[in-house]
Parts: structure tokens; sequence; C-alpha cells
């Protein structure tokens, strides 16, 4: 075939591939890492149901993050136990902070690694199987939300829980798990009620050992 030939072959105009190129860095957009650009916002890593994960609304995880740090206190220590949201919260918070808090979130999903050294692999079947730097008690307060509502789930992540913290306690799971929470970590269900960005079948209740704003 002669090089004259090409002059038969259709060719594309240019508003088609415009909107050809659009449609191919569109897919690559969403084909990339599931953290956003402004990776620390709520839902920068998008929920996978599958491994039971339901992020909190803005408002819910801002009111969190707020009572984490009054209870943490200047220079204190947060660990966020499967609570991806606050922690991501309370990342964003930090531009207008000046306590000092620290966060560090303990998580299954690994695409929370994006964060750096403060995300740490955290499998609740394994509840002490912990890297060496997070000492017993070396926390002000840890915040846990549970994967599963079951008393083996919680039985275990307390385990956990009580290795990291130095006493104060904040427990978001299902209203339904009021007597094991109290029996397991001598928690007390909140008046304050926690909602997700999708509502989900089961009630949802906060739980403390200590005094808080929370309760009333």
């Amino acid at each position: 075939m002669s090089d004259s030939d090409d002059d038969d072959v259709p060719q594309l105009s240019a508003d088609t591939l415009a909107a050809l190129q659009e449609f191919y860095a569109e897919t690559g957009r969403a084909g990339q890492d599931t953290v956003k650009t402004d990776k620390f916002s709520v839902g920068a890593v998008e929920e996978d149901w599958r491994m039971s994960q339901f992020w909190y609304s803005e408002e819910t995880a801002s009111r969190l993050a707020e009572e984490l740090l009054q209870q943490a206190g200047q220079q204190g220590r947060i660990a966020c136990l499967s609570a991806p949201s606050v922690y991501q919260k309370l990342k964003q918070l930090e531009s207008v902070r000046s306590d000092g808090v620290s966060a560090v979130l303990l998580e299954f999903d690994r695409r929370f690694a994006a964060y750096g050294d403060e995300f740490v692999f955290y499998d609740y079947n394994n509840p002490l199987c912990l890297p060496e730097d997070l000492l017993p008690q070396s926390f002000d307060i840890v915040i846990a939300d549970p994967p599963y509502l079951s008393e083996e789930c919680l039985s275990k992540v307390t385990l956990t829980v009580k290795h990291l913290t130095k006493g104060k306690i904040l427990l978001c799971t299902g209203a339904i798990m009021e007597e094991h929470a109290g029996k397991l970590m001598d928690l007390k269900m909140c008046s304050f009620l926690p909602k997700h960005n999708h509502n989900l079948a089961n009630e949802f209740r906060c739980y403390v050992n200590y005094e808080s704003r929370l309760l009333s």
C-alpha cells in the first residue's frame, strides 16, 4: 500500500480527540491510589464494606477528634484503633493546633500505609502483635472501633486497648455491645450519638470510662 492511501484513513476531529484524551485521563485517575490529593480528608480512602468499613460523618469525626484532643492534653498521645476517619480528622486539625498532640493509626487495611510512620498494621486476631516501639500504657487515650459486633472481637480488641492506654478509653460500637463493654472495660454508654456517612442497620453508640462531655 502506498503512502498516498493514508489520505483515505478516517481522521478524528479535534473535539473527538479531546474527548478521548479526557476519557483516558479519567480512567487513569480512577486506577491510581485511592488516597486523594487531600489525603487526610474523611473518606479520602474509600470504604470497603468487605472489611466492615463505615466512615463517620464529618460532624461525628470532628466531635470525636475534639474529645480526644481535650482528654490527651498538652503533648499527649492518641491511639486510633480501627478508627481511620477520626485519625484523619486529627491530622486535619494539626494546622490549627499548638498542643503538640500526636496520633497513631492501628489499622488492618494496608491502604492507610500511605500515612507513613503513623500507620501500624493491626489485626485484632493477634491483639498483642504490635511493634516494640508501641510501649505498654504509652497513650493518654485510646479510641477503638472494632470491626465486628461480637464478644469475641471486642474481647480481643480489649487486650490491645488495655495494653496501650494509660487509662482513658473511648469505644465506638453497637448499642447491643453495651453489656460487654461494661464487663470487659468498665465503660459507660454516652448520650452522644455518632453518625456515619452511610446509615447502619445497627444502632451505634460511644462508651467511655472517664468523665466526658459525651456522656450528657
